[in-house]
């Protein structure tokens, strides 16, 4: 059966709006806890959700809620969230390696305001070139809950005991995992990467100069050595890769061959 480009493109969207319910539920519980944050810094209820919408950055804005209750300047703001949230530009970069040559540029503006950590795990664990299309569908179900738990955490306030709040921030965590531990268990290399990088990011908080980093320049520093190591030791074959991505997806219809 085959369907045309409208139609593909269609079911892509909706494939990853499927696939991110689970992120989304996860974003609105650890939100209501950023959002008793963001009322100790004074942060109405309609603030804070556009707040989370058009940043969705959880250290970025538990570090910029924070400030602000501190009163912080807004260049000080600016300048620690580019800092914390400049990983970002590195998944960036790795996802432009998969687009199809034919995405144009305002569409790849599009596609990096999508990109969150969950997000791309998600979208660069699929195999060979990816359809845009699959983490806008992603950001569309993900993002509004982030940003309707940070609304709900700043409406409930204290009312929340301190331990729940504390169970809250654990499932960004619980998230993360599950998004590394299933390419972890398809390829050894992965996983043995996965590995190292939860030792060294032990490790940078303790060993001398890296421990007085930011957590954000520790993130980048960390993510350059360790990514860069692999693909120097262990380079994607160009068959290989050639054979992934001729592997259709049986879940979605074949798109139309002109």
């Amino acid at each position: 059966m085959t369907v045309n480009k409208e139609g593909y493109n269609k079911a892509v969207f909706f494939q990853g709006m499927r696939h991110a319910i689970p992120i989304g539920i996860g974003y609105f519980a650890v939100s209501v806890a950023l959002g008793i944050t963001a009322r100790a810094a004074n942060f109405t209820v309609l603030q804070g959700f556009f707040a989370s919408l058009l940043t969705y950055a959880s250290a970025g804005q538990y570090a910029g809620f924070s400030m602000f209750a501190t009163g912080a300047t807004y260049i000080e703001l600016i300048i620690a969230t580019l800092v914390i949230n400049a990983r970002y530009t590195l998944m960036g970069f790795a996802i432009t390696q998969r687009l199809p040559a034919d995405v144009t540029w305002y569409q790849r503006m599009v596609l990096g305001a999508t990109i969150t950590d969950e997000i791309f795990g998600i979208t660069i664990a699929r195999p060979g070139r990816f359809n845009l299309y699959y983490p806008l569908g992603a950001w569309c179900c993900a993002v509004p809950m982030w940003a309707t738990g940070t609304a709900v955490g700043i409406a409930v306030g204290s009312v929340l005991p301190p331990s729940l709040v504390s169970a809250f921030s654990v499932a960004l965590y619980g998230m993360f995992l599950a998004v590394i531990i299933p390419p972890s268990k398809k390829n050894k290399v992965v996983g043995a990467f996965v590995a190292i990088s939860f030792a060294a990011s032990y490790a940078a908080t303790r060993l001398p100069f890296i421990c007085n980093l930011s957590s954000g320049n520790r993130i980048i520093l960390l993510t350059v050595v360790i990514s860069s190591a692999a693909a120097i030791l262990f380079p994607v074959n160009n068959k290989s890769r050639l054979r992934i991505q001729a592997k259709p997806n049986r879940k979605l219809p074949r798109k139309e061959v002109a």
